[in-house]
């Protein structure tokens, strides 16, 4: 797997709690993907690409690493991506 829809990495990610979230995270306008907004929710991911999510009470910088097929534990899913901005509070 070399790609994977935006929604369905964040929720893999266990940045958002429902893939339905990270599709309304993604069409409100709260994700940068290399710098640019991305407003639909199926625009593709590859290892390497650099998200800025705006959350509610904080922006985390991530950089993709790896995809998985299905939503892990906590531990499996933080192997997904490396936090650009510190670790998470």
């Amino acid at each position: 797997m070399d790609r994977q829809r935006l929604d369905k990495w964040l929720w893999h990610a266990r940045i958002v709690r429902t893939r339905s979230d990270a599709a309304k995270l993604v069409s409100g306008g709260r994700v940068r993907l290399n710098g640019q907004r991305r407003t639909s929710p199926g625009h593709a991911l590859k290892s390497g690409d650099v998200l800025t999510v705006a959350l509610d009470a904080r922006v985390r910088i991530l950089k993709v690493s790896a995809f998985s097929e299905r939503r892990g534990d906590a531990p499996s899913a933080q192997a997904l991506y490396d936090e650009l901005n510190g670790p998470e509070k």
